[in-house]
């Protein structure tokens, strides 16, 4: 195979850490998020849908990329549960009487 030069686009090994649980998952920097997500939920048991991501405090959405992030090789990405209703439907009263 001939030496393709700069038309070869490198890949970036994006690290997952949930719960002191880490993985590695390597894509390609114009990758979408939503493949690293699907990826990332498989390898670790879990149900697509289950987790929110975010890099450097932000929360990284389906249609994003590394590349459009500016995130570079060996960058952690952390995972959370989302968290799915928890408000409540009736006021509380805070006061004693």
């Amino acid at each position: 195979m001939a030496d393709e030069g700069e038309d070869v686009k490198p890949k970036l090994n994006l690290n997952i850490n949930y719960e002191g649980n880490h993985i590695t998952v390597k894509v390609k920097a114009n990758t979408p998020f939503r493949k690293v997500f699907e990826a990332a939920e498989k390898r670790l048991g879990k149900d697509p849908g289950t987790f929110k991501f975010t890099w450097d405090g932000e929360r990284l959405q389906a249609e994003d990329t590394p590349a459009g992030l500016g995130m570079e090789d060996n960058d952690t990405i952390d995972a959370f549960l989302e968290q799915l209703g928890g408000g409540c439907s009736s006021p509380i009263m805070t006061r004693l009487a």
